[in-house]
């Protein structure tokens, strides 16, 4: 299990300063309120909202926020109405786009993204065109001195872990989606702090960007994306080569 990619370490770093945002906790809630909606807010009884509450846990969102969610969803705080939808879109360069949104007016949604899409370079594309790109996967993030592949191996591989990514002092973890927990549950009992765990979509293969624009093209148009309030997730299959990895503008 191995892997190494300088753009790697830079979108983790992204992904660090997008979390400052609270974007990832906004999304996390809705994660949460809707399972306590369909199951109940106990989850022993209740697997999907056990495993956002895993999913929460591993983005160290604040108890205070988990709690409120689930009030929200099984509606001591209000009604809660969302529906998931996935958008297949195409970018800049040809790269291929799974938009995740979860929303509550489905016209609402499917026209910001539409318009971002159009603005960026982007389009909407054919249910099915891009999706078969994709597989779900659980993954983790791990950074200090535990960001060792021979460490992780030991804690994570009788979880499920399938694969894992180190580059510098950063490890990504990936697995079935169905070892999510038993991963997460592995992690927690070694006393590893994880800074993501997620289930995500990942792409079977990737198209390297070597063009310093198409680059920066693309990276403006997921920022884009990942502003809209209804957006979950937007994952893609770029990877942006080393020689201008250190020159794409700092979105």
């Amino acid at each position: 299990m191995a892997g190494h990619s300088k753009w790697a370490n830079i979108k983790h770093k992204k992904a660090s300063a997008d979390k400052k945002k609270g974007k990832i906790f906004s999304r996390l809630a809705k994660e949460i309120m809707i399972a306590a909606k369909q199951g109940g807010a106990d989850p022993e009884l209740n697997p999907p909202l056990r495993s956002a509450l895993a999913s929460a846990k591993a983005q160290n969102m604040p108890n205070a926020n988990i709690d409120r969610a689930i009030k929200k969803g099984v509606g001591e705080l209000g009604d809660v109405n969302f529906e998931d939808i996935l958008y297949e879109a195409y970018g800049p360069a040809g790269v291929a786009m799974l938009i995740e949104v979860l929303t509550d007016n489905r016209n609402r949604s499917a026209s910001e993204v539409r318009m971002i899409l159009d603005r960026n370079g982007g389009n909407l594309a054919s249910s099915g065109a891009v999706s078969f790109m994709f597989q779900r996967k659980a993954k983790f993030v791990v950074s200090g001195e535990w960001a060792d592949e021979d460490k992780l191996m030991e804690v994570v591989l009788d979880a499920g872990a399938e694969d894992i990514e180190v580059d510098e002092d950063i490890a990504t973890i990936f697995g079935p989606p169905d070892a999510f927990l038993a991963i997460a549950k592995a992690l927690e009992e070694a006393g590893i702090e994880t800074e993501e765990g997620d289930t995500v979509r990942h792409p079977d293969n990737t198209v390297e960007l070597a063009d310093l624009k198409d680059a920066n093209q693309v990276l403006k148009l997921i920022d884009k994306l990942e502003d809209l309030d209804d957006v979950q997730a937007v994952y893609s299959n770029f990877e942006i080569a080393d020689e201008i990895a250190d020159q794409v503008d700092d979105i």
